[in-house]
């Protein structure tokens, strides 16, 4: 079962509010509504995004905030919700379920101010054909699904930059972004290599100061078709095992194939491939070839401020 979007949750929330005779938790209310709809325990686990909070729970919370707009609920007590007068009319004019249009009018609450909902004119909302469409996500939803998409356009063209540079420059920005990511206590503990002889061998990270734990790099700008395959990998498990090495890191703008996965498996886990879609997005999440165009900050209200002694 697909969680709802929060459009079809405002009608189930109306209903849970209105069956307590005082005000409910929020949490408990969101308990209810899924009770309600029969949500599977699984739905209820889905995150968003961020990985911060439930879909399912932050739907309902962009329900009652439709429900709070229109006037028809309220947030008295911190953490509680409860319906309005106003609201309760709103559900006894309905007690077979709000319209369609009435439900897409309270959705498009914060599009236009002017559109809040009275119980003297939920008859006529009811029949309206020129209420207005939801958007499908909550504001939230939309806000986050807009920045994985830009993150989304970022990496194919950090991608494609990444296959024009020339093998030297690639091998900067692999050593770059390893140490970006925190490996070598400085940028000099990460050491360039990458010349005839050396096996394979591009960088090596310092994980001491006495040099006595090492991590060698093969940084491989593949352009061609097919993915890195196992030939490349025991390769560079010969070079490894020349060097006595304990861990080794492969990154590639290519892909790796099943057999390249497996033959690195071999390097008793100390073996790591790193693929380019994998490789673009540690640059996007240790600013490494990229730069910040704007922040958004996303604000709530600080309920323990407005708690009184």
């Amino acid at each position: 079962m697909e969680i709802p979007t929060y459009d079809r949750l405002i009608e189930p929330l109306l209903r849970v509010l209105g069956e307590a005779p005082g005000a409910v938790r929020a949490r408990d209310a969101r308990d209810r509504v899924a009770q309600r709809i029969a949500l599977p325990v699984d739905a209820r686990a889905v995150l968003l995004p961020s990985g911060k909070q439930g879909l399912f729970d932050n739907r309902v919370g962009w329900a009652h905030d439709r429900l709070k707009r229109a006037g028809l609920s309220a947030s008295v007590v911190r953490g509680t919700w409860c319906l309005t007068d106003a609201g309760r009319s709103l559900a006894a004019l309905h007690p077979g379920g709000l319209p369609d249009a009435l439900v897409r009018r309270l959705a498009a609450i914060d599009e236009d101010p002017t559109l809040g909902v009275h119980p003297g004119d939920a008859a006529t909302l009811g029949t309206s054909a020129s209420a207005p469409t939801p958007r499908a996500l909550s504001p939230l939803e939309q806000l986050l699904a807009a920045h994985e998409a830009l993150r989304a356009t970022v990496a194919i063209d950090l991608l494609a930059q990444l296959r024009a540079v020339s093998p030297s420059f690639f091998e900067r920005v692999v050593l770059d972004v390893l140490h970006a990511m925190g490996y070598g206590a400085s940028r000099s503990d990460i050491q360039a290599v990458g010349q005839s002889g050396d096996g394979g061998i591009d960088g090596i990270i310092h994980l001491d100061k006495l040099g006595l734990q090492r991590v060698y790099v093969q940084a491989k700008r593949w352009s061609g078709a097919n993915p890195v395959g196992r030939p490349e990998i025991q390769a560079f498990f010969g070079a490894l095992s020349e060097r006595g090495a304990q861990y080794g890191v492969f990154i590639t703008t290519g892909a790796f194939s099943r057999p390249a996965h497996e033959a690195a498996q071999k390097f008793d886990n100390r073996m790591v491939l790193v693929d380019g879609d994998r490789l673009v997005r540690l640059m996007m999440d240790h600013g490494v070839g990229v730069s910040a165009v704007q922040r958004v900050e996303i604000l709530r209200v600080d309920s323990d401020y407005f708690a009184e002694d």
